[in-house]
């Protein structure tokens, strides 16, 4: 007998915890005050968010392993609980190694085990609505930002700088939310099917369940990882630097950049569940296409247009973009290799999205500090990488489709 279970109370749940887990995307503003407190250069705070970033793979894929196995609740669970503490003893670090270990390391991996656990386990309780139901979940994600960034800018600014006690403060409220949060989550029955609901019978609907060794087989894989890096390039190249941009390329004040950030997580958020929603309807490769073109608008609206308004028109299309490309690989994994090993295959795609978070911030703050704070050239670089991305949606479909 199938067990009742109330998905919608889940999904908000998990929601919830991925809304404090993404606060990651709010780093830019804890960024240089903890420079300046401690006196570490921006090169070596950003390794943390590039370590946190790039750590993902691992605890992406033990955590799907887990999920597939069964072990829903513990892996979120303990996946939030992780990354709220590691949030918190940021806090309390002394030297750029501890920064490493409590928001690299710590957080990065509770991260990790949380958003895996959530996000398989909420697609098979939505597969009629894959796409909306990664929107919502990946969305609140994104949305994090748009809290954590104004909160933290104030607690520093009225704290004499002190993005040590904004660690601290915002790291207790993640691990009382997600010790609350964490009861709500169940576990997606096997076979799943929401009532009133009919499976799609035609040939190829996502049935077909491959593991992670035959997955690495198709071609298509390599072509999805390569489309996913080339995706969340500029979107993280701008989560990581939205608030330097804008206060050396701009002029803007270091509290109007964090309402900047927080912009760019409304953005980012409503993006994630406007293209999963849009994705149900006109396909996945056919909303990467139009993703993928407006990333390159953005981005050249950001060196060719001058002041606040390009700025803004950049932040906004690079944050809705960004969040589209959050919000619909997920359904495109399991619509190529099934529900049953959804935790693993997504896990080792999500492979594409750590490399590009470990080289975007990279590049970005490498560009900029050799042009006197000017990241136009890295802009350019994103630029280039999102017309290649617009390529491999051709090869994506044509390889699509002789497999078919």
């Amino acid at each position: 007998m199938t067990p009742s279970i109330n998905r919608w109370r889940v999904i908000i749940a998990s929601t919830a915890i991925l809304l404090c887990t993404g606060a990651v995307y709010a780093f830019s503003v804890f960024a240089g005050p903890l420079s300046a407190q401690t006196g570490w250069s921006m090169g070596e705070i950003m390794l943390a968010f590039a370590i946190n970033s790039a750590i993902g793979p691992i605890p992406m894929i033990l955590g799907g392993y887990l999920v597939d196995k069964g072990y829903v609740k513990w892996t979120i669970a303990i996946g939030a609980i992780l990354f709220a503490l590691g949030f918190y003893l940021t806090g309390y670090v002394t030297s750029p190694a501890m920064l490493y270990l409590t928001y690299g390391l710590m957080a990065g991996l509770g991260q990790g085990f949380a958003y895996s656990g959530a996000l398989s386990n909420t697609l098979r309780l939505f597969p009629d609505k894959r796409g909306l139901a990664s929107g919502i979940l990946t969305g609140g994600m994104g949305f994090a930002a748009v809290i954590a960034s104004p909160l933290a800018s104030h607690l520093i600014q009225s704290n004499a700088g002190d993005a040590k006690l904004a660690f601290r403060t915002i790291g207790l409220a993640y691990i009382v939310i997600v010790l609350i949060a964490s009861y709500f989550i169940q576990p997606a029955p096997a076979g799943f099917i929401p009532k009133g609901w009919t499976p799609p019978q035609k040939a190829g609907a996502g049935l077909t369940n491959k593991s992670w060794k035959d997955m690495l087989k198709t071609p298509l894989f390599y072509i999805i990882i390569s489309m996913f890096f080339v995706g969340a390039f500029s979107g993280l190249m701008i989560a990581s630097q939205a608030s330097p941009i804008g206060t050396t390329m701009f002029g803007l004040s270091a509290s109007t950049a964090a309402l900047y950030v927080s912009l760019y997580s409304i953005a980012n958020s409503s993006g994630r569940l406007i293209w999963g929603s849009v994705s149900d309807k006109i396909g996945r490769s056919n909303t990467l296409t139009i993703i993928y073109g407006v990333v390159a608008l953005s981005l050249l609206a950001l060196t060719i247009i001058p002041g606040q308004f390009g700025f803004t028109i950049g932040i906004i299309g690079l944050g809705i973009c960004f969040g589209g490309v959050m919000g619909v690989f997920p359904s495109i994994v399991m619509e190529n290799y099934g529900p049953a090993n959804q935790g693993v295959n997504y896990g080792i795609v999500f492979t594409g999205y750590s490399l590009a978070a470990f080289f975007a911030p990279r590049v970005a703050v490498q560009m900029a500090t050799a042009n006197g704070g000017d990241y136009s050239n890295a802009f350019y670089v994103a630029i280039v990488l999102a017309i290649i991305g617009l390529a491999l949606i051709f090869v994506y479909k044509a390889v699509q489709k002789r497999t078919a």
